[in-house]
Order: structure tokens, then sequence, then C-alpha cells
């Protein structure tokens, strides 16, 4: 249940208090068994088939570090501009929870694989804004509760509790800045973008589908507020698990103008997990935020410490791909688009779409017009995000070629596509079934253009004495009885040569 609290006005906060931010971002690596043990990572099993005694913290038995995972650390590490350590090792992070079955975190404590970097990321004007990382270390992901009765979900209320482990020990890069400073009242838009570029680098290097939406990323806003002036950080609150790039920003927003409503009436911020509520924008309470003492962090005694040789990691640096934002700009360079545009296309989670559109025939300009006209018109009026749709990039580009060969014009295109979509087949399979194809035949073009001259006395004298503007009403009456069948330039080529005027 969400509570109803008295908000500051958000502009009113930022007119007294700074925001501070620290993001932590828990990434799912793509890996085909855990971090610590061979079950598989595989989705959709039955609860609790995927595990083994190590993953279940069994007595007498040991882990074996997943090399996969080590590499994707690393990788990761270095595509932020991190410091790849020399030596490094596992802790035991311990408490308390029934989906941890260990009833400790294998994890990393005062010795991350990687730290020290930042990631540039840009704001929706062009504006870059340097975010600092902390440090990316490597650790297990725990089990899965699903709390059952009760109106919330959670725990409080529930009848019972079911716990399925297969999700214990799956490999996790957790990705910790550094205090964001600076921001002011851009901080939620920051936070926001960072999450944005983070998944998009992730993506880039391989090591996770980072889907948000499926749990693979997952995003902790810490967020506190200090009175202009001061140099001491506020209390932070700790927002978790969420789980959108929009509730990044919401959340940040909503706890700045909490913090502000707190301290303006003269409350004390409470150290807090707290929850985000995706239907209200808002966050309640969860559990008083623990500090590093109260977790007992000690060396893991059964793992031996990560040594990552030199060579290796300059080897892993010379096979990083292109970085986003450098793509980005080349994209945008190549297609001849504005940074407004191409921010459009990444706020629509456009660009990978056009990209593969382009990569299997397409050209660019018909590519960005499908993908950003029609198909993201069915994105938001269904909900879902572009890559959910159910078409294609080569279905896409056949669509656009069908266009380009005379098969079809725009019209007849987006009907060819909402069958698609509707689950009707292939642009091919759909155009034969609705019987979509433009009209070629030059005998029933110009009979249709016949009938509407005589249908239409009066438009056909004024383009003879002149109006050639008029030409349309004729156009339009021909694309009516082709129902919208025939290519409409060809149309006014046939009108003007049988009415004898010059286009």
């Amino acid at each position: 249940m969400t509570t109803t609290i008295d908000l500051v006005p958000y502009e009113d906060a930022l007119a007294s208090y700074d925001p501070v931010m620290g993001l932590e971002v828990h990434v799912e690596l793509g890996t085909r068994t855990k971090m610590f043990c061979g079950c598989s990572t595989e989705l959709g099993a039955p609860p609790n088939a995927q595990t083994c005694p190590t993953c279940l913290g069994m007595p007498g038995s040991l882990p074996v570090v997943n090399a996969i995972g080590v590499e994707s650390a690393v990788k990761i590490g270095l595509a932020l501009n991190c410091e790849i350590a020399e030596w490094c090792r596992f802790a035991r992070k311990n408490y308390f929870y029934p989906d941890m079955p260990k009833n400790f975190q294998t994890s990393q404590y005062d010795e991350p694989i990687a730290f020290n970097g930042y990631l540039d990321v840009q704001l929706e004007d062009g504006e870059i804004f340097r975010v600092d990382i902390e440090r990316a270390h490597m650790e297990e992901d725990t089990g899965k509760s699903t709390h059952v009765g009760g109106a919330t979900g959670r725990i409080h209320g529930a009848t019972y509790s079911l716990l399925d482990y297969n999700r214990a020990g799956i490999p996790l890069i957790e990705i910790v800045t550094k205090p964001i400073t600076g921001a002011g009242e851009r901080a939620p838009e920051v936070a926001k973008a960072y999450v944005a570029e983070l998944r998009a680098l992730i993506r880039a290097l391989g090591v996770s589908e980072a889907r948000m939406e499926m749990g693979q990323m997952r995003c902790d806003v810490n967020l506190s507020l200090r009175p202009y002036g001061r140099e001491k950080f506020g209390t932070r609150s700790e927002t978790k698990n969420v789980n959108s790039l929009r509730s990044v920003e919401r959340a940040a927003r909503f706890e700045i103008q909490r913090h502000a409503a707190v301290l303006n009436s003269g409350g004390t911020i409470v150290q807090e997990t707290r929850h985000f509520h995706e239907d209200t924008g808002s966050t309640t309470s969860g559990r008083i935020k623990e500090e590093a003492e109260d977790y007992r962090y000690f060396p893991e005694p059964d793992l031996v410490p990560v040594a990552p040789p030199r060579e290796w990691v300059e080897e892993l640096r010379a096979t990083l791909p292109e970085l986003p934002r450098v793509r980005r700009n080349r994209l945008r360079e190549d297609w001849g688009v504005s940074e407004h545009d191409m921010q459009s296309m990444l706020n629509a989670g456009a660009v990978d779409l056009i990209v593969a559109t382009i990569d299997v025939g397409a050209d660019s300009a018909s590519a960005r017009k499908w993908w950003m006209g029609e198909l993201a018109r069915h994105a938001n009026e269904s909900g879902r995000a572009m890559d959910e749709l159910p078409i294609t990039p080569e279905q896409v580009a056949r669509v656009a070629a069908l266009v380009a060969e005379g098969d079809l014009n725009d019209k007849l295109a987006r009907q060819v596509i909402e069958g698609v979509l509707a689950g009707e087949g292939t642009p091919d399979e759909v155009v034969d079934k609705r019987g979509l194809k433009v009209v070629s035949d030059e005998g029933a073009l110009t009979t249709a253009v016949d009938e509407a001259i005589a249908g239409n006395p009066g438009i056909a004298d004024k383009i003879r004495g002149g109006k050639v503007q008029a030409v349309g009403a004729l156009v339009g009456a021909v694309m009516k009885a082709t129902r919208g069948q025939a290519d409409a330039a060809r149309v006014k080529e046939l009108i003007l040569k049988q009415l004898g005027v010059e286009g």
C-alpha cells in the first residue's frame, strides 16, 4: 500500500537544496552457467530445478569462479575507463534473508576488480555530463521470493512465501558511481541518461542483454539533499531495484521533493531503503539501511584471489567494440540527421532497429521513416518498446523495398505493416492476402482517369484554364476508385496528359 505525503514543488526544492546522487546498477551477466558452480542460467526452468549443493550453500561444497564472468567484468571495467586490479579477491557479505541460501553473499568489498573510472553521458539538449565511477565488482545474485496472499505482493501481510533458487548464484556485476554532484535541477535527467548509456554500453559489449523489465539490469537510486553552501552531504535514502529508465528519473525526482518536504518541516531524513511504485511514481519505506560494518565482511576463504595478467587485460582492451556514444555520433553524420533527430531515435529505442534494417538492404531514410513513423505510433499506442513489436528489421526492409519497386505506395505500405503486426504473415503474404499491390496496369489507370475527368467536368476545365493545382481533386477521385492502390504521381501524369496540360 502506498502512502500519500505532501511534497515540496520541484522548483521550490531545487531553490533551497542541492541534490547529491549515487547510482548502483546491478547487471546480470549472460553466462551459460552460474558464477561459482556449473548450474544453468537459462530462464524458464521449473522452480529450484537449476540448483546444486554449491549454489544452495550445502556444507562441504566448494565454489569455483566462472572465467567468463571475470572476463566480462574486466571488459565492463575497461569500457568504463576504470583501472583493472592486478590482484583482487572475493569477500563474504553476511546477512540473513530467505532468498540467500548460504546466509551470505559472495561479493567483493574493499578489493574490487575495477575501480576509479568514468562514463560520459549525453543529455537531451546535447550537453555532456561526466559521471565518475567508484567501482565495478563481481558478485552473485540472490534467489526469488514470491509472497502469496496480502494486497501488496510484499512479505508484509502475506500468508506464506515461496522460494525459487534458480537465480541464486547467477553472475552479477555491480557498478557504483561516486557521488554525483553539480547536476542541480537536471539530476533526475542525469540519472536516466546515465542508466541508458550504461545499458547501451553493456549491450554493445555483448556481456548481457540488460533487459530492465526482466530484471537483468536493476538500479538503486541513492539520493540526499544539502542546503546550498554546505559541504557535508545530507542523509541518503536508497530506492531499490528500479527497473526502467523512466522510473529511475521519476524515483530521483520524487525523492528530491520528499526530502525537501521532510527537511522544510523540521524533520530528519531516515537512512533507509525504499520501494518505488510504478502506479503512483512514489516511494515508500522499506527497512533501515545497513552500513558496511553491519554486513561483517571478511575474505572468502574458499576462493583464490583473482589476478588478471596485464597482457590479457590489454588483449581484452583491443577487442572492445565501438562505444555507444561514438557510434551514435558516427551514425548521425552518416545519416545526415540533426542532434535532435538522433536523440529522438535514441529516446524511442529505435537506433539499433534502424541499423539492423539498413544492414539487410534498406536505405537509411526509408529505415528511419518507417521505424520513427508508423512503427513508433504502434509502439506508443500499444505501450510496448520498439523492439517488442512483432515485426523484424528484415520485414521492415521488405516493406521499404516494395515501396521502392513501385509495388506499394505509402498508404498501402502502412496497411501491410498493420497486417504483419497483426500476425497475418510476411509483408509479401499480407500483400497477397489483402490484395494490396499498386495498380500498375496502364489500361486500368487510364480508364479510371477518364472516368474521373468525365465525372468532374468543372475541375477539368479549371485545369485546362491553367489552375494546375486543382489536379489534386482528380487524383483523389482516381485514388478512391482504385481503393488507394494507384501510384499517385503516375495518376497525376496521366490526368495532365489527358487534359493536354504540361505539368
